[in-house]
């Protein structure tokens, strides 16, 4: 990365002033590198100098200057500085030269090729999914695709919860709630049954029990109830797999809960907590008979009434069924290679493998880091598998085991008011619950989306209107910060302009078109510049290309997830594939153009940020500020008309454009279509 490699020589040059003045190199402080927004302050500035003021005891501008000294001694960065100001009171500004910086390979930190297991998706297999759901499976993809580009192999589970109430509830009304109805797909017959069965419970409080009994013969395994499950959490997964195919979200390996229970990982897990001094059955109390996992005096939960969220976590109920924390640590423990079982898999369907009662052994789980994208509603179970992993001294683990947490999708008041939602309490947004059959199905918002770009787009030679659809979805999910509450709106959601998921792919194409434009051009004899220029363009394609891929770091082991059909759908013209040969750069670079630059330069930081922090969301915001910089470059700088000079670098500038766009794309799951 080249704020990296810029940091590294500052560090060094750091050290070498420490070094001629006998102050020790303990004392140095860290180097904090910022891009100023105003390009006249260099694209590089660094507070350095001020930081050292103490240590070194000079003014400030002394010291800036021998650090400078330093850097231009240094070989690392030799041509890469097109000049290095210093500003009172003692700024060190450091001005790219992009000719230089553009015939550079720089490379991401390796990562040393770490296994990921990524957990994600994992909705109960007991009605159809909503957008909420959807949310979590769009940032789960995010991430495989962000840690894959950054090195990382990555294992993808979706964790199925087939013994859990929400199954119950719907084996529950198969048995004992009569419905009728025009429904499609099983998963929305069910999603009718779940609201049933709990409408049911609240007119006969009673007959609850019967959850009861279902979740006992779910863990039995056994009989007519038990594969009656079964059936119904199948055909249901399968709905939702194929579902997330559409979006591009595939799974490598779905986990089911039952195999958690019938091939003893919680048994050889409750053998380790035993040995512990804070697991511990509880012997009076609204807790007796309860395996507890005790917490530190003084610790807090989050306030919580409920039963799962006692200061003292219930592991298993004192009726003997686990909860499904419990089922969660042994599952973690397994994920990092620490239990004594493994699993036995069989093919779900072409490339995806689930865990079962018949298969064979295969190399899943034994991960260095596992990543679960859960909402924020999970965090203290996710804190008490942590816990558990602590107490059983598997510290590294636990520093390792990383909660992707995020805000829920509720509903604006126009959008509950158009599902018949009572809105009468003026409320800002509006909760969804399956439990009352509450909320947007995503089959339903795919159609609403399909419908509208069908009814608006005047050209439907591209992409289908489908294939947008779902990118327009996606990248709508993934835009807001984790932590923010998205408050779905028909309206917003459907929009096709402004900060959208078209507005970049409408980017992509179009600076494709310009790139089919020149080459267009260039094959009539009659405009031999044109001919001429795009020949600097395109020459010696694919050694630049051959640099770029080494830059973001394939892993031979997991493919390039663009080979799936939802992205390669539309791949753009024959230059997207392969950056031209590097043109002379004008000897003052336009204002569009300089900005251009300098974003197109932050890709590798971009991704590695994100990497580090697990946020797909700062990756959504770089590829709207590059595509909009990208269209003010295309309104401000004519791209195929001027000198050859000027033409040859702004065909080079739009199709280095398009090609970081196009990895953006691929990262956020997007298309990269050829025309819109």
């Amino acid at each position: 990365m080249l704020s990296q490699l810029i940091k590294n020589v500052l560090e060094q040059s750091v050290q070498q002033v420490f070094s001629k003045h006998g102050t020790a190199a303990a004392d140095q402080p860290a180097v904090v590198l910022e891009q100023p927004a105003n390009s006249d302050f260099g694209d590089y500035s660094t507070n350095i100098a001020m930081q050292l003021a103490r240590v070194l005891r000079k003014a400030l501008m002394a010291i800036a200057e021998l650090i400078t000294t330093e850097i231009r001694h240094s070989g690392d960065l030799d041509g890469l500085f097109a000049k290095i100001d210093i500003a009172a009171p003692g700024f060190i500004n450091l001005y790219i030269n992009w000719q230089e910086w553009a015939g550079r390979s720089f490379e991401l930190p390796a990562a040393a090729g770490e296994k990921v297991i990524i957990e994600h998706t994992s909705v109960n297999p007991n009605k159809s999914m909503h957008v909420g759901h959807l949310r979590n499976a769009c940032i789960g993809d995010a991430l495989v695709r962000i840690l894959r580009k950054t090195g990382y192999n990555v294992e993808v589970h979706n964790y199925v919860d087939d013994l859990g109430n929400q199954l119950a509830d719907t084996v529950v009304g198969l048995l004992h709630v009569p419905l009728a109805g025009e429904h499609v797909r099983f998963g929305d017959y069910c999603w009718d049954l779940y609201a049933g069965v709990n409408r049911e419970y609240a007119r006969q409080p009673e007959s609850v029990h019967k959850r009861t009994e279902i979740l006992h013969a779910l863990e039995e395994g056994s009989g007519n109830t038990a594969w009656l499950g079964n059936l119904v959490a199948e055909r249901i997964v399968r709905e939702h797999v194929a579902e997330m195919k559409g979006f591009g979200i595939r799974y490598d390996l779905l986990v089911w809960e039952s195999s958690i229970l019938r091939e003893g990982f919680w048994a050889s897990a409750f053998a380790l907590l035993e040995q512990t001094e804070v697991f511990v059955q509880e012997t009076e109390g609204k807790l007796a008979g309860c395996w507890i996992l005790k917490q530190a005096a003084g610790e807090h939960t989050d306030g919580s009434d409920a039963e799962e969220h006692h200061k003292d976590k219930v592991l298993v109920r004192s009726n003997g069924i686990l909860t499904y924390t419990a089922k969660d640590i042994a599952y973690h423990l397994w994920k990092f290679g620490l239990l004594d079982k493994d699993f036995i898999y069989s093919e779900f369907n072409s490339g995806v493998w689930t865990t079962g009662l018949t298969g064979d052994k295969r190399a899943f789980g034994s991960a260095d880091r596992v990543v679960n994208v859960i909402d924020y509603r999970q965090e203290y179970p996710q804190a008490m598998v942590k816990q558990a992993l602590e107490v059983l001294g598997f510290t590294k683990q636990a520093e390792n085991l990383h909660h992707v947490s995020y805000g829920v999708v509720s509903l604006s008041p126009a959008s509950a008011a158009e599902l018949g939602i009572d809105i009468s309490e003026g409320k800002a947004s509006y909760a969804m619950s399956g439990r009352q059959g509450i909320g947007i199905r995503v089959t339903e918002l795919v159609q609403l989306m399909e419908n509208t770009i069908e009814a608006t787009r005047s050209d439907k030679s591209g992409l289908s209107s489908r294939l947008i659809a779902t990118a327009a979805i996606r990248y709508y999910l993934l835009r807001f910060n984790l932590g923010t509450e998205i408050i779905f709106d028909f309206k917003q959601a459907t929009e096709i302009s402004g900060n959208t998921g078209v507005y970049l792919m409408y980017t992509y194409a179009r600076a494709g078109s310009v790139l089919s434009k020149g080459s267009a051009a260039a094959g009539d004899p009659m405009d031999s510049g044109i001919k001429a220029k795009l020949s600097v363009v395109n020459a010696n394609a694919s050694a630049d290309k051959a640099e770029l891929s080494a830059a973001t770091h394939p892993s031979a082991e997991n493919p390039n997830p663009n080979a799936d059909a939802y992205l390669s759908a539309g791949k753009s013209n024959p230059n997207a594939d392969a950056a031209p040969v590097l043109p002379a750069f004008p000897a003052e670079l336009q204002k569009a153009e300089l900005a251009l630059l300098r974003h197109l330069s932050n890709w590798q930081d971009t991704l590695y940020s994100a990497s580090v922090q697990l946020t797909p969301n700062t990756v959504c915001t770089y590829a709207h500020t590059l595509a909009s910089l990208f269209n003010n470059f295309y309104s401000a700088c004519p791209i195929l008309k001027g000198e050859t000079q000027s033409v040859a670098f702004r065909l080079w500038l739009t199709q280095r454009f398009q090609t970081t766009l196009g990895e953006v794309l691929e990262v956020l799951g997007l298309p990269q279509p050829e025309r819109m």
